[in-house]
């Protein structure tokens, strides 16, 4: 295995960035109302180590335990990087905590992992959230924070001297619980350490070695393990600039700010980029203009210019199934979008895609030091030198997911081609069972109907049916179909062809019967989806299991529910 140095950790990369690039930006903020703000790596350092000597001190004086817990309750801002920072310049453990969670979830975790204090970042509704802090737990946040009696950053700034000297944590040191967002039940805490979290963004140099010339935006959340790898320990390993989104309405804005060199993104919200440029120009009208010799490299780098990636070097996706079609898209734009897989219980250190040799469908080749393997049930093992070092108090957990040699099992189910490349065919526990008694995975048959442009997230389902079905959502912009005869016949017809196709790649008992359409949207707010834009299934079928068989009696290729 790779020997990590002292020099390689996070708090001494941090230090020798604080010298040789002391006046290079390093985190860029909108702050509201139009203002922007930036830190150099030494203003920002600074900051980080007047906060770690206030909490050093306030933990002494409260007589925390040498390892204490200390959440961040935050979206993505540069205070969230600069309060993990002095978490671990003042010898604690970091506890990230997704800011869309219900009050109950907050304190589940906050008294799971027994966090002594918590930092209050940006949120969108931290009323619903604050009555799940516990009054024991120490609340502190930053100016962009909600109003609250809480010790605010910018006074303990003021009031404290930035920690002297360099904080050394060693290797194998927790550094960090990382709740799991699973679609059910309590979050597991996976433990990583700081080993890990200097091992982790290497498996980035070796594919594209990021330097400090190189820019990226942070808006997935930080509290995910995704964003926590491919942003944060990437740019504290290799200097690389961070840009902060502001809102999802200025989500453009900040894009073309920050102009990216380095860009990530899940399959929910690539397609979403590419239904916004269907919105405004048919992707009919698009393809014909495409073939156009000079036209179409104009338009194509008119298309990147306002999405904001003209300057990506390196594009990739993960967490689920991107659509073939897309990627082709995509790569037709000019822009190589490459997929990738990890877990939070390996940091994401599984594999990727290498740049130009990516197969659409497939998710890469392990990263150096990764082995992988299909079990006799299909289920995808991993040893990866940054699988975690268990689940926090959960022993048994622990010994469910890892092996004694040192192999985890995903839980995902796969295959391996020729050339290594591995592809994902589902989660082991999704395959469901059809009244014929045939198992059906969903996942291969949605990523085939999540191609069509109109359709923003979809759900294929049918336990106990004769057939299997699907259940989607419409994007935005075809929404009117639902009160519009014309546009919903026009759309059903074009539906239904997507169904069929999707049957003619699939085996007779995996065909779908109909194809349902349902209003609204399934979002992390109501409970749809998870923060890391996975759909929950249970929470799916549970809305609507009361009307399948309804469905199922109209016998229709598409349904239409509630239309007018």
């Amino acid at each position: 295995m790779m020997p990590i140095s002292q020099d390689d950790l996070p708090l001494s990369r941090i230090y020798r960035w604080e010298k040789e690039l002391a006046d290079h930006t390093w985190l860029t903020q909108p702050m509201g109302k139009g203002e922007v703000r930036s830190w150099t790596w030494a203003e920002a350092i600074n900051e980080a180590r007047r906060v770690a000597e206030w909490l050093q001190s306030y933990g002494r004086i409260h007589q925390w335990p040498v390892d204490a817990k200390v959440a961040i309750l935050s979206k993505n801002c540069a205070h969230w990087i600069m309060a993990d920072i002095a978490i671990w310049m003042a010898g604690y453990v970091s506890v990230p905590l997704y800011p869309t969670l219900t009050a109950n979830s907050v304190r589940q975790i906050l008294e799971h992992s027994e966090s002594k204090a918590i930092f209050v970042g940006k949120l969108d509704d931290y009323a619903m959230m604050r009555p799940g802090i516990p009054d024991e737990v120490t609340r502190f946040g930053c100016v962009l924070s909600p109003a609250d009696d809480h010790r605010t950053w910018e006074d303990i700034v003021a009031s404290n001297p930035p920690m002297p000297g360099e904080t050394r944590r060693v290797p194998d040191e927790l550094a960090t619980i990382v709740y799991t967002s699973g679609t059910t039940g309590m979050p597991k805490g996976v433990m990583h350490s700081f080993r890990t979290i200097a091992r982790a963004p290497i498996t980035m140099e070796q594919r594209i070695n990021p330097t400090p010339q190189d820019r990226m935006l942070s808006y997935l959340p930080l509290s995910h393990i995704a964003e926590r790898w491919a942003v944060e320990s990437v740019s504290i390993r290799s200097g690389v600039q961070i840009f902060f989104a502001e809102t999802q309405e200025t989500f453009l804005q900040d894009l073309q700010r920050a102009r990216p060199t380095l860009f990530i993104s899940v399959p929910r919200l690539w397609v979403k980029f590419q239904q916004g440029v269907f919105a405004k120009a048919p992707k009919e009208k698009l393809d014909r203009l495409f073939r156009i010799p000079i036209l179409g490299r104009i338009v194509k780098k008119k298309i990147l210019k306002q999405l904001g990636f003209d300057t990506v070097r390196f594009a990739g996706g993960g967490a689920a199934p991107m659509p073939a079609s897309m990627i082709y898209w995509y790569r037709s734009l000019g822009l190589d979008l490459l997929e990738g897989y990890g877990m939070s219980e390996n940091f994401g250190v599984s594999h990727g895609s290498k740049p130009g040799q990516g197969r659409p469908g497939y998710v890469g080749v392990p990263y150096d030091e990764v082995e992988h393997r299909i079990a006799e049930n299909g289920e995808i093992m991993v040893r990866s030198p940054c699988n975690m070092m268990g689940y926090f108090k959960e022993p048994e957990k622990t010994r469910e997911a890892l092996t004694e040699d040192g192999w985890l099992h995903t839980g995902d189910r796969g295959e391996i081609d020729s050339e290594n490349r591995l592809k994902i065919t589902g989660r082991v526990k999704e395959l469901f069972k059809t009244g014929k008694g045939k198992y059906v995975a969903p996942a291969p048959i949605e990523n085939r109907l999540a191609a069509h442009p109109k359709i923003e997230a979809v759900c294929v389902t049918g336990a106990g049916f004769p057939q299997p079905f699907a259940i989607v959502i419409l994007s935005p912009d075809a929404q009117p179909a639902f009160t519009d005869p014309a546009q919903r016949e026009a759309l059903g017809a074009s539906l239904a062809a997507t169904m069929a196709a999707a049957n003619e790649q699939a085996d007779p008992h995996e065909h779908l019967t109909h194809l349902v359409v349902v209003p609204g949207s399934w979002t992390v707010e109501n409970g749809f989806i998870t923060p890391t834009l996975k759909i929950k299934r249970n929470v799916v079928e549970d809305a609507y299991t009361k009307d399948f068989d309804t469905w199922a009696k109209a016998k229709k290729a598409v349904v239409w529910h509630g239309a007018a």
